[in-house]
């Protein structure tokens, strides 16, 4: 029987690179996301489930779901998120706040506990959450989203240590500043924010890697694939940036 992967937020962008990337491998795909339009696009070949990641009670049902149609899971890539506030902390609110840290970091959680009980039962599995850079270095006026990327990372890490006795691995992937929909949304906002252009928000991120330019989805999608491959059979509880190497974690032109 093929691998068997659970991606939440597979339906575009970084979650879809990934989706896409696992498939052509013969990986079975199944995706999540809040946009049924987005899922409707996905192969037909693909399992897809609409849920927001911070239900409780759609996630429960997701991982029944799962079992019922495939018996088990071999592989979650827990990448759902938003960007939420970019503000000064004194002006972020608390629904702002809890927005961000449900998103980002109960998604994780909850899909976490869904595949658990299914690999501890089958003794093998790879979890690989998504963090970011802002989860390593702090984030200026994007305190809601680098507090929960932080979180991703103890939750990762404890994965690790709880998980491990059952031969389960978890790692975090942490992507910098990546190309498409989403960073272009960050960019208008902190350019706003700032005072600045977009160009100049743009070039102030690219500036601030050692490689001078940003990721591509595809970049994130290779390494969510090494890392749930035998290849990477004794890596667990990493964090591994994939982000040409970020030097400035306050981008500036």
């Amino acid at each position: 029987m093929s691998a068997r992967v659970l991606i939440t937020a597979g339906a575009s962008g970084i979650g879809r690179a990934k989706a896409e990337a696992f498939a052509e491998g013969g990986t079975q795909v199944w995706v999540t996301d809040v946009d049924a339009g987005a899922l409707k696009a996905c192969p037909a070949t693909w399992h897809t489930t609409c849920v927001d990641v911070a239900d409780e009670a759609g996630m429960a049902e997701l991982g029944r779901s799962i079992e019922a149609a495939w018996g088990g899971l071999d592989v979650l890539c827990a990448n759902a998120g938003i960007a939420g506030p970019t503000a000064p902390v004194e002006e972020v609110t608390l629904d702002g706040w809890r927005a961000c840290t449900a998103v980002n970091l109960d998604g994780a959680f909850l899909a976490a506990k869904l595949a658990a009980p299914m690999m501890k039962a089958q003794g093998a599995g790879a979890i690989v959450l998504t963090s970011s850079t802002a989860g390593q270095f702090g984030y200026p006026n994007r305190s809601p989203y680098a507090a929960a990327k932080w979180g991703v990372i103890g939750l990762m890490k404890t994965l690790a240590m709880e998980l491990g006795p059952f031969g389960i691995r978890a790692n975090a992937i942490c992507p910098g500043a990546v190309e498409g929909p989403r960073m272009e949304g960050v960019l208008a906002r902190e350019a706003a924010a700032k005072g600045m252009t977009r160009d100049e928000v743009y070039s102030g991120y690219a500036s601030g890697t050692s490689m001078r330019s940003f990721v591509e989805a595809q970049d994130i999608a290779a390494m969510a694939v090494f890392l749930a491959s035998d290849a990477a059979r004794m890596v667990s509880g990493q964090v591994i940036a994939v982000d040409g190497h970020t030097e400035n974690p306050d981008p500036k032109p």
